[in-house]
This record gives C-alpha cells, structure tokens and sequence, in this order.
C-alpha cells in the first residue's frame, strides 16, 4: 500500500489521464478503425475478424506482467509506453496511402495493442499498490468515466472530424490526419503522466530471466489455486459475452445502407451519436455507479442489477434494427440509453475482479489475469459477430445479441462472492 507521501496528491490528478490514455487506443483499435476501414472499402467479416485478433494483447498480458518488476516502476512503464504508442499511431498514418495498406495497418496496429496492454497492466498495478479498498471502489466511477471519455473522444468526435474531413480531402487523407491525432494526444498524454502519476512502487525484485520464469509460474498455481476460481473465470467471460457481438457490428450497421437493413448514416453522424449522446450517457453511468457501489458495497443484489443495467440496454439496437427509424434523436436516445448501462453495469465487473480476483500474494499480477479473460470474453465473440451478422442480416443478429444476454444473467446469479474487510484488504501486500 502507498505510504502518506504519495497520496498527498489526490488521485483526480492522474486518474482520469491514465485511463483516458488507457481506453484512446483500445476503442481506436476496437471501434474506429473499423468504421475507417468499412469506409475504405474492406468487408464486414474481415473488419470483425482481424479487428479482434488485435486484441489479443489484451487477453494475454498476463505472460510478461511479472518481466516488468525488473525494471524501473510501475510509472515509468506507464508513461513510455504513452509515448511509444503515440508514435505507432503516426506510423499507422503513413501505411494508409501504401498498396497493401490494411496488412501493413494491421500490423502496426498490433504492436499497439501490445504497446497498450503492457501500459495497461503497469497502471492498474499503480491503482491498486496506491489506492486503499474504500478509495478503489470510489474512484472506479471515475475510471471508467474517463476511459470513455477517450472513448467517445475516439469514436464519437474524431469519427465525426474524419467524416468532415472525407468529404473535402478523401478518405484516407481523412483518417490519416485522425491517426496523426491520436499519436499527438498520446504523447501529451505521456509527457503529462512523467510528472503527475505516482511510482506504484515495486512490489517484487526480480533479477533475472529465470526468477522471471519462476515468479510467473508461481502466478499462475496461486491463480487457479483460488477458492471458486473457475465460477469467477466463467462470470468474467460471459459477463460481457452479448457486449462482445453487439458493439463490433453496431457502428458498422449504423454505416450500411437501409436497403442492407442498416440505418444509412454517414461516419459524421456517427461521430456526433457516440459524441454527443454516448458521451453524456456514459459519463454519467460511470460515475453513478462507482459512488452507488461504494454506498452499497457489491453483493448478490447489487451485482444483478449491474448486469441487468449492462445487458438489458441492448433491446434498443434490438428497436433500431427492426424499425429503422430515421430520426437521429430516436437512433441517439437509443445509444445513450444503451451507454449508460454500458457505463453503470461495467462497473460490477471491474469491482468484481478486484474484490473477488485480485486479493492475495500477487494483487497486479492476479488483477491482469482477470481483465485480461475480462477482454478475451470480448475477443472471442467480436470475432466471430461479422460471420454471425453476415449470416443472420442485422435485425435477426440483434436478437440473438438479446438471447446472448443470458448467461450473463444464470453466471452472475450462481458465482460466489467474497468480501474482504477494508482493513484485511489493506493489509496485503504486493509482490508482483
């Protein structure tokens, strides 16, 4: 736990920055790089499946978690990492007018999402190492908040800018400009987070390749030594099971024509529903929720309604895709109400990992195991939605997403849950 020194600074100052830049480049890689290359004319199956792929760092970062402790601090991966990948982002700009330019994208792409994970990893260990119990659940709001605020910054006002920009300068001088965008932001981000975030500390000394080695192994027995371990692991991953296909192919079913069963908007509509009505939406839920827990603490009640809150909100792309209406109120009330039970319901899941997963010898560690099966239950669905949507047409594929719902509902209902006191929880020290 942080000695008085580093929490004289009051987590506001290096929250918000760290999971702003935490989410920039997961929804870039995620989000808006689909919707650039739908309109650079790749298909629906290919952009589904390789833009998931990427992912994968997400879901694996784990194996390299325990390297880190042999180098520097927890603030120091975090804020190189910011930068690098903000130059990857310029480099990302400079595939897009190339021959092979979704290959050589991708690639690239691909190192970003290793580039992230990695950042990722090093700054929940900061989170956790800094933050006591009581503090993590208040300010987990505040997470998720600004992880989507980058969030909608990515896919809500940048698409919007690319759109604008499409029209006068063509596509991929569009997109090329928002990937130069993005590594800007990036390294500001980086800059800013050398002076602001604290050290996280070194929870272990690890002077060699081989005690690396061993350090991880250890990681991996004490993980799935866990008492109920497996029922946690399957909350985890179905958890966000129907998430996972809606969200990969609803800016994509925004974008298809109404002859397609798409809703035929244009990339700058788009940008302004998850801009302007996401934004506030999810906003909103984040923080709501975090102070909501807090309060309520996460039991059998408070976790059913989180995911009822997280899954429920589907029905209204369910609603568009069946009436297709063509009022961008109707289509924007629908993503804000789908937003702030994004934002209120993942919540639980966050909270679940930390109460649930992460206690222990190896908090940072066990932690990045959790989120990283937390986002392979994404993966693994976003992968596979574009063959599913192809198959079903999009009226039919969101009712199977409502269908998918369920067994968010029967794990969460059956998981056990655990509930550590403040002081026992504080107690724990970090070893990895």
């Amino acid at each position: 736990m942080s000695t008085p020194t580093t929490l004289q600074r009051s987590p506001i100052y290096w929250i918000p920055s760290t999971w702003f830049a935490m989410g920039l480049p997961f929804v870039a890689l995620a989000t808006a790089s689909s919707i650039m290359y739908k309109n650079l004319g790749v298909s629906d199956s290919q952009i589904a499946f390789w833009t998931s792929l990427i992912m994968l760092p997400w879901t694996i970062k784990p194996l390299w978690g325990p390297f880190l402790e042999m180098f520097k601090t927890k603030k120091f991966f975090v804020y190189t990492t910011q930068i690098f990948t903000g130059c990857l982002f310029g480099l990302v700009a400079l595939t897009l007018k190339a021959d092979h330019f979704f290959s050589l994208s991708i690639a690239v792409l691909s190192i970003i999402a290793f580039s992230g994970a990695t950042h990722d990893t090093a700054a929940d260990g900061v989170y956790l190492n800094e933050l006591t119990p009581k503090l993590q659940a208040q300010y987990v709001g505040w997470q998720g908040a600004f992880y989507n605020v980058a969030k909608v910054l990515s896919g809500g006002a940048l698409v919007y800018l690319a759109g604008e920009m499409e029209k006068k300068y063509g596509i991929a001088n569009a997109w090329m400009t928002v990937m130069f965008i993005y590594g800007v932001i990036m390294i500001v981000l980086g800059l800013y987070n050398m002076k602001m975030l604290p050290s996280g500390g070194k929870a272990a000394e690890v002077h060699s390749f081989k005690e690396g080695i061993n350090t991880l192994q250890d990681v991996i027995i004490t993980f799935f030594q866990k008492k109920n371990i497996w029922y946690s692991l399957c909350f985890i991953v179905f958890y966000r099971f129907a998430e996972g296909q809606a969200i990969k192919i609803t800016p994509l079913f925004f974008k298809a024509a109404r002859s397609e069963g798409g809703l035929g908007l244009t990339t700058s509509q788009i940008g302004v529903l998850y801009g302007v009505f996401g934004a506030m939406a999810f906003v909103a839920g984040s923080i709501t929720a975090g102070y909501f827990v807090s309060n309520k603490g996460l039991n059998r009640k408070t976790l059913m309604m989180l995911c009822a809150f997280f899954n429920v909100p589907f029905l209204a792309y369910a609603f568009l895709a069946i009436t297709q209406p063509e009022s961008v109120y109707i289509i924007g009330s629908a993503v804000a109400i789908e937003y702030f039970g994004y934002g209120f319901g993942f919540v639980g899941l966050i909270l679940f990992i930390m109460q649930n997963i992460a206690p222990g010898k190896y908090k940072m560690a066990h932690y990045a195991f959790g989120s990283g099966l937390m986002n392979l239950g994404f993966m693994i669905p976003s992968m596979i939605s574009g063959f599913v949507s192809d198959y079903l047409g999009y009226s039919a594929f969101f009712i199977w997403v409502l269908i998918a719902t369920i067994p968010a509902f029967l794990i969460t209902w059956l998981v056990p849950l655990k509930q550590a006191p403040d002081n026992e929880l504080e107690s724990q020290t970090l070893e990895v």
